[in-house]
């Protein structure tokens, strides 16, 4: 057996049941990047990038997600359709095809951790088939030094086999692909797809389990930054709202933008060492700092290039319009380091409402923050996925449903808990529709939304005054530094106002009609904060 590359102590793969492989250890991403270009695996874009084809999926399939059931999990875990369970005996049966279909092939191992905070890192190993997955590994978790691999163990193990297909009459699975975790032998398997992401959110989930259930820390799906007199911001959004762009601001350091702990000891920290961004319609215009990332190093999806050249087509939707680019966070310039922050003082709810409802900025009180967690709204439009031709409701708890092994009104208790501790300021904000729904009205300017959050960052918007939507009962201020004062309130941005009033009430039902199954959770702090539709 070959094993090139740095490897840690613990480091052979013939103990997890791999036979007879060629071991890749810990490659750099440069020597990933050539392999997967010799191997005819990726293509090289003009920019230095490697672009790649994840095959039939191009995106996670929440269908196919499974966690095992069993004494640690049975209690504890809220099953369902977004929490699967899976039988131990089969998920043993599958991980030992995995490993009898990995014995004697070429593959890649990387070890790696998850978590900045010192006091709650996680060792993982990554057992990739192809060398792109373990190039996206090194890219978005935190890279070990040197000194660290030597004496790395792990503590979860993935592994990752995307031409490996399950047979779902004998292996329980739903069909051909699945990603699925196991607490108890702290593994997960991921199979049948090369969409990197499982690989990425397998982790989050687990994490999104441990860290709550057993450590008292509160895990969020949302990025963070963290401004030069150290105070930190959060931002939650469900995909297209704007968490990765907003929070990529040039005045502000980058803690990360998807994965973070609040600690009990009330520090914000990354969970990831990198970015994994939607490129979709990305121009350096609007997107300066995610455009400026994607060189040698970062790993491209699905993209199309244009005719003719090795330039990509960042408009071009035809594979999926779910293209993305992973990237280490060193691509960016403005980051902290460590990727660590203290208690926020700010928390952005990200929402893109395709209806034009919603005020472009409002501040919540704590009953109106803790029901719009838990809600998680957001609106799909056209072209986000297949068959949606018009603006579709949209609603995850905790702005990350797919990826919360436990009850939702677990992590809302525990951020209404630590936002009220910490005295943070909670802001909505409707990264969405104006002037009318998706087809009349149009998106709210990125311009606008950044003066909205710096507004809200410098303290700007504490002295100006406010009025109540009369239907959300939303706080909106009526002024706000570079902002037009018309857009502020929306319904004075419709020139229909009855229309307005038709489609607001038509989302406060919606709203009210999702939270019905969390409603017998919910104090009554939290139902006050629900809208009143009339």
């Amino acid at each position: 057996m070959q094993e090139l590359g740095l490897k840690s102590t613990d480091a052979s793969v013939e103990s997890l049941g791999i036979k007879n492989a060629i071991v890749h250890w810990n490659l750099s991403p440069e020597k990933l990047a050539d392999i997967s270009t010799e191997n005819d695996m990726a293509t090289r874009a003009d920019n230095g990038a490697i672009s790649i084809n994840t095959g039939n999926f191009t995106g996670r399939s929440p269908k196919d997600r499974f966690i095992v059931k069993d004494s640690i999990t049975e209690d504890a875990v809220w099953w369902g359709d977004i929490n699967i369970p899976f039988e131990a005996d089969k998920f043993d049966q599958l991980q030992e095809k995995m490993v009898e279909y990995l014995s004697g092939k070429e593959i890649y191992v990387r070890d790696a951790f998850a978590c900045a905070d010192e006091q709650y890192k996680m060792n993982i190993r990554v057992v990739n088939e192809y060398p792109w997955s373990n190039m996206f590994v090194y890219n978005m978790f935190l890279r070990p030094s040197k000194e660290e691999l030597e004496n790395f163990k792990h503590e979860w193990l993935v592994i990752n086999a995307p031409g490996f297909l399950a047979d779902p009459a004998v292996d329980g699975t739903r069909q051909e692909n699945f990603a699925i975790l196991n607490f108890s032998k702290k593994i997960a398997l991921v199979g049948g797809t090369g969409y990197t992401g499982e690989i990425k959110k397998g982790i989050f989930s687990a994490l999104n389990f441990i860290l709550p259930h057993q450590k008292n820390t509160l895990s969020m799906h949302c990025s963070a930054n963290i401004g030069d007199s150290g105070d930190t911001a959060l931002f939650f959004g469900l995909s297209g709202t704007g968490k990765t762009t907003l929070s990529a601001d040039p005045k502000r350091k980058l803690i990360g933008d998807d994965e973070h702990g609040w600690s009990a000891e009330n520090t914000i920290f990354n969970f990831e060492g990198g970015c994994y961004a939607k490129v979709i319609d990305l121009s350096e215009e609007k997107e300066p700092d995610i455009f400026r990332a994607i060189k040698p190093g970062a790993l491209l999806e699905n993209v199309v290039f244009k005719s003719g050249s090795n330039e990509v087509d960042y408009e071009d939707g035809s594979i999926t319009e779910n293209t993305r680019v992973s990237y280490p966070l060193y691509h960016i310039d403005n980051i902290a380091k460590p990727s660590v922050g203290k208690n926020p003082k700010n928390i952005f709810f990200l929402t893109c409402d395709a209806y034009g409802v919603l005020p472009p900025i409002s501040k919540l009180t704590p009953g109106q923050a803790a029901f719009h967690f838990i809600s998680g709204y957001t609106a799909k439009v056209a072209g986000t996925e297949a068959g949606i031709t018009e603006p579709v409701t949209a609603f995850s708890a905790c702005f990350g449903a797919p990826f919360m092994p436990l009850h939702p009104t677990k992590y809302a208790e525990m951020l209404s808990k630590k936002m009220q501790d910490a005295g943070v300021n909670v802001w909505l904000l409707n990264t969405g529709w104006s002037g009318g729904s998706y087809g009349t009205g149009s998106r709210m300017s990125l311009k606008i939304t950044r003066a909205l959050i710096t507004a809200a960052l410098e303290g700007k918007l504490d002295s100006v005054s406010y009025e109540n939507h009369e239907i959300f009962g939303l706080a909106m201020p009526t002024e706000c530094p570079d902002v037009p004062t018309e857009v502020l309130n929306p319904k004075n941005t419709w020139e229909d106002k009855a229309a307005y009033d038709t489609k607001a009430n038509s989302l406060a039902n919606a709203f009210n009609k999702n939270f019905e199954k969390f409603a017998a959770g919910a104090n009554q702090e939290i139902l006050d904060g629900a809208p009143k539709a009339k």
